[in-house]
């Protein structure tokens, strides 16, 4: 499984000229598509079922501001399934959440976990507002009538939030005790994942989904597909996206011996070709409020940090952020999705056509729910690890999740984007995508169908 990146153009049916569908749901479902027609075996029924959200919620409520108005927000929460144990899924709050976003996360949330093998189905949740725009005292109230107005479609063993975007342990906290509040008399603490360690939470959560992202990428890497590279070490590396997912994940590839040459957010980005020290980064950021400015870089666009040459590239913003249109400028080897949804379908063949691989959100980015699992655990058996016990067996899920899928690409035909002659990589998605729904698949037939 290996070739070299090249900058040819897309076939002719890639590059025609009607505009890209970037939503959100129906990326999830071309994706989803794509590897149903791998497993054949697959009742149709069935694949109608495992497509299908469970549930969707959509509420509306009114929060008092500290200025005395009155304002009503919309906000939605996803079960997409729970065959193989509880919904999981994490609760975002932006001003673009959509109720199509939310199912299409929710969907990548049921095959994230069947690919780490945790027992839990897909969920996801989002409030539409602005964080930046709101003090602590409003979004606590804004997180407590949200809660309260789901009431018992959460649970412990139902469905279980952990934080997402512009969402944190504080946030969780606030759920956590709202819901304690609503339920008296009972062990709440796994209601809800990525809490306070003083309140339950686990350690080694908070910086996950980054060390995930490395772990996966060095487990890949190890496995030989990409040329030259078969360790971090001496690896430059571009990280679109310097939140909490991103700004660990650049720590993180620092110290296995990487050299972070661009990081960006909302803002804008920064290059530097001499290596970009992540902790100075995050200090930087956290003392002006973005990494504009920091010393001995280069200002760029998000859109020119994506097309900065590298070695590996680490998108952990936003969805759709390597499309077709820019697909054909990219300039790394391989591509890890520390964020949900960032490649488009169309994005994927041509990223394939030229030899490039991604390594899929529903794989690199799994070290959010699978800790997030291991706390789950914790709460409900009254115990707390220590940090060496729960980056251990992250490193083992992980691992195990990349052999799995690396080796199922391997055997699978038809897999590339290839079918003009032209060399191409397997589009490890698809590999992903059809070692999750045959096991979510398998588990609904050893169940059998209710009633």
């Amino acid at each position: 499984m290996s070739s070299v990146p090249d900058t040819r153009s897309p076939s002719p049916a890639i590059a025609a000229t009607e505009l890209e569908d970037l939503n959100p749901f129906h990326v999830s479902r071309r994706q989803f598509d794509r590897a149903v027609g791998h497993l054949a075996q697959l009742k149709r029924g069935l694949v109608d079922f495992l497509k299908t959200p469970v549930r969707t919620i959509e509420v509306c409520f009114p929060v008092e501001m500290d200025d005395g108005s009155v304002r009503t927000f919309k906000a939605f929460r996803v079960l997409h399934n729970r065959i193989r144990g509880p919904g999981k899924g994490g609760i975002r709050y932006h001003p673009d959440v959509t109720a199509d976003e939310v199912r299409a996360l929710a969907g990548w949330m049921t095959w994230k976990c069947a690919l780490a093998d945790v027992p839990f189905g897909g969920a996801k949740g989002g409030v539409i507002c602005d964080p930046k725009k709101l003090n602590d005292a409003e979004l606590r109230r804004i997180t407590r009538r949200y809660i309260s107005d789901l009431g018992d479609n959460i649970g412990p063993h139902t469905d279980i939030p952990a934080p997402d975007l512009y969402t944190n342990e504080k946030t969780m906290a606030w759920i956590y005790d709202t819901y304690d509040v609503m339920h008296p008399g009972r062990n709440n603490l796994p209601v809800v994942t990525g809490k306070p360690v003083d309140l339950g939470g686990s350690l080694g959560r908070s910086e996950a989904t980054g060390r995930g992202v490395m772990v996966a990428t060095r487990r890949f890497l190890e496995h030989g597909s990409v040329p030259d590279l078969r360790s971090l070490a001496g690896c430059t590396v571009v990280v679109q996206g310097f939140g909490n997912a991103g700004s660990v994940a650049a720590r993180l590839f620092h110290e296995q011996g990487a050299k972070i040459i661009g990081i960006s957010d909302s803002q804008g980005g920064v290059v530097s070709q001499a290596g970009i020290d992540p902790v100075v980064a995050i200090a930087h950021k956290a003392k002006t409020g973005a990494v504009a400015g920091l010393e001995g870089t280069r200002e760029v666009t998000n859109g020119e940090l994506l097309e900065t040459p590298c070695d590996i590239l680490i998108p952990a913003a936003l969805e759709n952020q390597i499309l077709r249109d820019n697909a054909p400028r990219i300039q790394a080897k391989l591509v890890a999705e520390a964020a949900n949804g960032p490649t488009t379908p169309d994005a994927d063949e041509i990223l394939s056509r030229r030899g490039i691989y991604v390594l899929p959100d529903i794989l690199a980015n799994a070290g959010g729910v699978t800790v997030s699992y291991f706390e789950w655990v914790q709460n409900i058996e009254n115990e707390q690890w220590d940090l060496a016990t729960v980056n251990a067996k992250l490193e083992r899920k992980m691992g195990a999740a990349v052999d799995t899928v690396v080796e199922r690409a391997k055997r699978m035909v038809g897999l590339s984007a290839s079918g003009d002659g032209r060399p191409s990589v397997p589009i490890l998605r698809t590999a992903a995508l059809v070692v999750a729904i045959e096991r979510v698949a398998r588990v609904a037939l050893e169940r059998g169908i209710w009633p």
